[in-house]
């Protein structure tokens, strides 16, 4: 066991035992991270008495790495001036981050005890959407005009006070508008010390804009390996810069998210543990689910009305299996389509590609557990003590059918629905679980029913 987590051992025992004299100490070998991590898991009533007990220095880049929970408990306890001397510390991304969770009157309240430069810095950034680069980038950059010389810019960013890292510095022309950045180590190169910054600056420099969705913003970022993107307002202007902690917190939020979606719920129920709660969130996808069961009942009467009774009996075993065979096949497309829409391929010839790998799939798919059931059919209905009055062999060939076509239509279905979603701009990830699984449950009895209606029909006639 590692140093860390044998702390982090003893901690836990100490919140248990209530020993709360001894904590200090521990609280300082620890990373402001994994004391975060230990104040998220502790019980809710404990959350202020183990923020109070971390040393003032520390609080900002706790308070900075806490879940929405224990942050709204310390929040609401915490006073308008202990508040506005924690968000004094914080990088401004951050600051806004935890001033945005408060009511307009608080948050400005607090603003109001800040220093100038500080809360001047949090509320340029409170005017953006949160979702967006501008909501998530920090005020906290270096600018450099062209004219200067590798020294002299080394110089300049010696003399200030930055609360993020700094790997690249952008370089703004006299409008303030970004013409490229240069890598520090470029800098710092002894050949480049004498140079202008002109002969050194990347003008292909990716750049985004305030109102760019985050998730487009983490796509950039994660395609070509960067660890800060510059943000641009309406003019052109230098505003920011989205560093790649942020960009991380983004791709976690948004695979969180799609992962709540696909199983027809939301995020919220992390934050909320009340049961009301969690069936707010997931009541209305399961009373679509009942409402095609409804459906479902009403298809699997009419086979009464149209097939007799051994038929009934004999066909009957196999519709679970067709249904969740639809069901899990539609829900493998979709899956793969929304990834790859999450990906940026929505609007390539890529997602063409992954179309058509779906159809030719599902179709080889259906084929094969087609002939597989279809075996399997026959030997049931061969064994049955019931015999239809329709040939063993002409009922498994039915079933057989009605597999592959509804295996084929489910992973069609599943791979175009999402596509559809995403062209009028309606989040795919809602496509998937248990909207796919419900039509498909449907879509795979009406399958099953027209295909033994046409199989049988010809029977008779035959």
């Amino acid at each position: 066991m590692s140093k860390t987590n044998r702390i982090k051992e003893q901690i836990r025992f100490c919140i248990k035992e209530e020993l709360w004299g001894k904590l200090p100490a521990f609280f300082e070998n620890l990373h402001p991270a994994d004391i975060a991590e230990i104040i998220n898991h502790a019980p809710a009533s404990f959350h202020n008495i183990l923020f109070d007990l971390l040393d003032d220095e520390i609080k900002p880049d706790v308070l900075a790495e806490l879940d929405d929970q224990a942050e709204a408990d310390i929040l609401e306890e915490l006073s308008n001036e202990e508040l506005s001397d924690i968000v004094e510390e914080m990088a401004p991304d951050d600051a806004a981050d935890v001033l945005g969770e408060l009511e307009d009157d608080r948050s400005e309240n607090i603003l109001e005890l800040m220093e100038d430069e500080e809360s001047d810095e949090v509320r340029e950034l409170l005017q953006y959407d949160e979702d967006t680069a501008g909501g998530i980038m920090t005020s906290d950059f270096v600018a450099v005009r062209a004219a200067m010389t590798a020294a002299e810019a080394l110089e300049y960013i010696g003399t200030l006070e930055l609360e993020e890292p700094v790997y690249s510095v952008y370089v703004i022309d006299t409008n303030g508008q970004l013409t490229g950045s240069i890598q520090l180590w470029e800098l710092l190169k002894k050949a480049n010390r004498d140079m202008p910054l002109e002969e050194l600056v990347d003008h292909e420099t990716l750049s985004v804009r305030t109102d760019t969705d985050q998730e487009e913003v983490a796509r950039i970022a994660s395609k070509y390996d960067l660890s800060s993107l510059p943000v641009l307002d309406a003019q052109n202007k230098l505003v920011g810069r989205v560093t790649v902690d942020d960009i991380m917190d983004v791709i976690e939020e948004e695979a969180s998210e799609d992962i709540f979606k696909l199983a027809g719920s939301s995020d919220s129920e992390l934050e909320d543990t009340s049961p009301l709660q969690a069936c707010k969130a997931r009541l209305p996808w399961l009373l679509i689910t009942l409402g095609t069961g409804f459906v479902s009942s009403l298809i699997l009467k009419s086979f009464m009305n149209h097939l007799g009774m051994a038929e009934i009996i004999a066909l009957s075993f196999f519709v679970p299996i067709i249904m969740a065979m639809g069901g899990n096949t539609g829900i493998q497309s979709s899956t793969l389509i929304i990834r790859g829409i999450a990906l940026g391929a929505s609007h390539s010839r890529r997602i063409t590609k992954i179309l058509t790998h779906e159809i030719i799939a599902g179709a080889i798919m259906g084929v094969i557990c087609g002939t597989t059931i279809g075996l399997w059919a026959h030997y049931i209905i061969s064994g049955s003590a019931i015999l239809p009055a329709i040939a063993p062999t002409y009922l498994a060939l039915t079933v057989a059918i009605a597999l592959f076509s509804a295996m084929a239509f489910a992973a069609v279905f599943g791979a175009l629905v999402p596509v559809l979603l995403d062209r009028i701009k309606v989040d795919p990830a809602v496509a998937s679980g248990p909207f796919v699984s419900a039509s498909n449950d449907i879509f795979a009895l009406l399958i099953y029913y027209g295909v033994t209606l046409l199989m049988i029909g010809a029977a008779h006639l035959a």
